[in-house]
Parts: C-alpha cells; sequence; structure tokens
C-alpha cells in the first residue's frame, strides 16, 4: 500500500497545531534569574521599544 497523503483540512490542523504550540512556547512569562535575563540586543526588546516610541510615551 502506497504513502497516504494528508488531506488539506488534517495538514492544515498539523501546521496549525504545531504553530500553536510555538506560540504558547514563546508567550509563558519570564521568572526572575540569570537564565530568564532578556538580552537588550533580543527582537522581543526591540519591539517593546518600537511599541513604546510608536504609543508616545
Amino acid at each position: 500500500m502506497g504513502v497516504t497523503r494528508l488531506k488539506r483540512k488534517d495538514r492544515r490542523n498539523k501546521t496549525f497545531s504545531r504553530l500553536e504550540v510555538q506560540f504558547l512556547k514563546n508567550a509563558t512569562n519570564l521568572e526572575f534569574g540569570s537564565r530568564s535575563f532578556e538580552p537588550k540586543k533580543s527582537q522581543i526588546a526591540k519591539n517593546n521599544e518600537a511599541l513604546a516610541i510608536a504609543a508616545g510615551k
């Protein structure tokens, strides 16, 4: 029997579940400690700075 391809709905669900897991990993709260220190050059820090400028703060 040949390899079965996923139907479009199942391919979409597979992709979305993978992206959702990735999003949840990124959305976890940082705890205080040396390992969770956010570097100054990180993309999150740059985004927060840009949002602060755009908000006029």
